[in-house]
């Protein structure tokens, strides 16, 4: 399986359970670790083990299994690595707290359909703030 389709596979399941806020960051040429970082967000502890649960599903029906899972018990932040493709759950308060997309700021940010839409929603609405 392709990089890019596991990526897809991370996406569409994420989107399926409801993740908030799904970014992908272009990792490729800028570290070892993975060649993608999605992080995303949910608002709970049953939400976010459920956005990890989806994922693993949907990758382990594509022959794809993880090379670890950290933090599901606590539901903090749940890491899924899949070598390639490193899935960060959080809680907003934990993200805004570590930072991610802050500290990979020079990675290229792939956003999803879905986030596209609800920036195009609050700036129809008028809520989004600057």
């Amino acid at each position: 399986m392709t990089t890019e389709q596991k990526r897809q596979i991370v996406l569409n399941a994420a989107e399926e359970a409801k993740a908030e806020r799904i970014n992908v960051l272009d990792l490729r040429g800028k570290t070892l670790i993975a060649d993608y970082f999605i992080v995303c967000s949910g608002n709970s502890d049953v939400h976010i083990r459920s956005i990890a649960d989806k994922i693993q599903e949907a990758l382990d029906k594509a022959g794809e299994r993880a090379l670890g899972v950290e933090g599901y018990r606590e539901a903090n932040w749940v890491l899924l690595d899949y070598g390639d493709v490193v899935v960060h759950i959080m809680r907003e308060e934990a993200r805004q707290h570590y930072g991610l997309e802050t500290f990979w700021q020079n990675a290229p940010l792939i956003e999803t359909l879905r986030e596209q839409a609800s920036h195009e929603g609050r700036r129809r609405t008028g809520s989004e703030t600057r």
